[in-house]
């Protein structure tokens, strides 16, 4: 099994924990030998189970949650399911953007494991904002209204502004723009479970080395 660099915890109480997940580490185990889980890692360091409560793709990194009860996992997943989980991530972008805007395009996963938006798809709806313009890339602070698997991705990606470094999503070479990682980072989280929490994942070296490159 691979060694991957090891998550931090960014709090954690007697109902959850929530984490910094390093980008390349998969959120729970999956195809490939790619390396312990997350949920693994974190299981064996605390002794104890915990409840996957969402995902980030394996090339994206931030914030992650999980609950420690079966309680406060059902609190946590109707969050998610409703859309009053707040979620936050920033993502560089080939291409030139301005503003803000809403993608609200259905997207339906085909067999080959992609997602593109397609009729009959279910309902997606991902709000962009201007960060930053470099020459032909673009920061921005994305925050998806529904959560679907690789919605950031294939929605940017259809509007012709890929995520730099994406090796799945966008038009060929890949990954986008030559980036050695996914430009995509999970900036922060809000839930309630009994109480308000916030958190936040700074970000990562890896991340800001490219776009100091740019």
């Amino acid at each position: 099994m691979k060694a991957l660099p090891e998550s931090r915890i960014l709090f954690e109480d007697d109902r959850l924990v929530a984490v910094d997940k390093p980008a390349g580490r998969p959120t729970i185990p999956g195809r490939g030998d790619v390396g312990e889980a997350l949920n693994a890692e974190l299981e064996r360091r605390l002794g104890r189970k915990l409840f996957v409560v969402h995902r980030l793709d394996r090339e994206a990194g931030g914030v992650v949650v999980f609950a420690k009860d079966a309680a406060t996992h059902r609190l946590l997943c109707a969050q998610f399911e409703g859309r009053t989980a707040k979620k936050v991530y920033l993502a560089a972008v080939q291409g030139a953007l301005s503003g803000a805007g809403l993608i609200d395009a259905p997207l339906k996963e085909f067999g080959s494991g992609r997602v593109a938006p397609a009729s009959g798809g279910r309902p997606s709806r991902t709000r962009w904002t201007f960060e930053r313009a470099w020459c032909g890339a673009t920061l921005l602070r994305v925050e998806p209204e529904t959560g679907r698997k690789h919605q950031i991705r294939a929605h940017l990606a259809s509007i012709g502004h890929p995520i730099l470094g994406d090796p799945r999503y966008g038009p060929p070479p890949r990954p986008v723009g030559g980036a050695r990682r996914l430009m995509l980072h999970a900036l922060s989280l809000s839930v309630e479970a009994g109480r308000a929490y916030a958190f936040e994942a700074p970000v990562p070296a890896d991340f800001a080395a490219v776009l100091t490159a740019l």
